[in-house]
């Protein structure tokens, strides 16, 4: 981000099914352990029109979505999530976790949908003014991992999951690609790793992050609880 904040900003990013709602959450109850102001958010979503978008672009029965329109509505939802937010929660020193950010585009409409990277990535810094995150954590999926995890049980997948296994292995290169353009701005982990031994990864490297900012340190006895959409 331009202007930094006296928040942290930690994104979550990776395919469909690596685990990314669950290490958020672990991550989120270990830092309000300690005291700090937390809020976990996801995108599309965050706001009540993201959430209306969110619907729209990943439930099925909406007759057909072509790649520009899709992308636009990922923008459009992250506007007002990065506006209505993540910028006011930052400002006032909290730590915001959220389920997907612009890698999300970047990798499913960039790559996935044939839009290019460049393009969709100059759309999202307009509509986030570019915020960007103080941490990408990347967790890497298989697609045949991801799709064994999110159909296991009665689980149906959304319109974006259901898409072949070729445009969820673009997805998953051009994660890696831009985790490996900004090393020192993501933390990759493999997803098939024990959820305990990932969220203890992810905890030591955003503490690093925490004792390094200017993140309010919590009053004596205090705990803050989070927002949790």
């Amino acid at each position: 981000m331009s202007i930094k904040s006296p928040g942290l900003f930690i994104a979550f990013e990776g395919g469909d099914g690596a685990g990314k709602s669950t290490q958020a959450a672990r991550l989120s109850d270990a830092l309000e352990s300690r005291g700090l102001s937390v809020l976990r958010t996801r995108e599309p979503g965050g706001t009540p029109i993201g959430e209306k978008l969110r619907s729209l672009v990943l439930d099925h029965g909406h007759g057909t979505i072509d790649p520009r329109t899709e992308a636009l509505m990922f923008a459009a939802a992250r506007a007002a999530h990065a506006g209505q937010v993540i910028r006011p929660a930052l400002a006032d020193g909290t730590v915001v976790i959220t389920d997907r950010y612009i890698d999300s585009s970047v990798a499913y409409q960039g790559a996935g949908r044939g839009l290019g990277a460049e393009g969709v990535l100059s759309l999202n810094e307009w509509a986030t003014e570019g915020l960007h995150p103080d941490l990408t954590v990347l967790l890497d999926v298989d697609p045949s991992d991801g799709r064994q995890r999110r159909t296991a049980g009665d689980a149906t997948e959304d319109r974006l999951e259901s898409e072949p296994d070729d445009f969820h292995a673009a997805i998953r290169h051009a994660f890696l690609d831009l985790a490996a353009a900004a090393p020192s701005s993501y933390l990759v982990l493999p997803a098939n790793a024990e959820v305990e031994t990932l969220a203890a990864r992810i905890l030591e490297r955003v503490e690093s992050l925490i004792a390094a900012s200017s993140v309010p340190a919590p009053l004596d006895g205090e705990t803050v609880v989070g927002d949790h959409p």
